[in-house]
């Protein structure tokens, strides 16, 4: 499991193109702005305010969230401390390094999480008991 800590988690405000009219505003991710390259995308949405996403951590896998519409909180806990990132803005997303425990929730109305990943999906990659992602951050000496 890799030794990483919240404080290796970031927020990354991506540039905000606004046009001169009422065209509206653009935002782009270009390689250079996120620490990995992207071999995977998806999005959440439909998500009802009372329901959890996440839920795991990961081994190898880099993330970065961005809320494309509405709001949505992100719990981290790294096995020693826990923050909450509250992410509302379309032009600014959160890197999530591995080893870094991870739910999302409070999605308002509308939202949209899209998700850029590091590698493809692979099961073996994830980690889904806290029990475990702490026994494997953690160990004992």
């Amino acid at each position: 499991m890799k030794k990483t800590r919240i404080s290796d988690c970031r927020v990354i405000e991506l540039n905000k193109i606004e046009g001169e009219d009422s065209r509206g505003s653009l935002s782009v991710i270009e390689k250079n702005i996120i620490p990995f390259e992207s071999k995977r995308i998806y999005y959440l949405y439909d998500v009802p305010s009372d329901a959890k996403r996440g839920g795991h951590a990961h081994k190898e896998l880099h993330q970065f969230l961005i809320p494309v519409s509405g709001s949505f909180d992100i719990i981290l806990n790294d096995g020693k401390t826990e923050q909450i990132f509250t992410m509302n803005k379309p032009n600014k997303g959160l890197y999530l390094c591995p080893g870094i425990w991870r739910e999302i929730e409070n999605f308002s109305s509308g939202a949209v999480c899209l998700v850029l990943a590091s590698e493809v999906y692979l099961e073996e990659d994830y980690i889904r008991d806290f029990h475990t992602f702490l026994r494997l951050k953690l160990p004992k000496l």
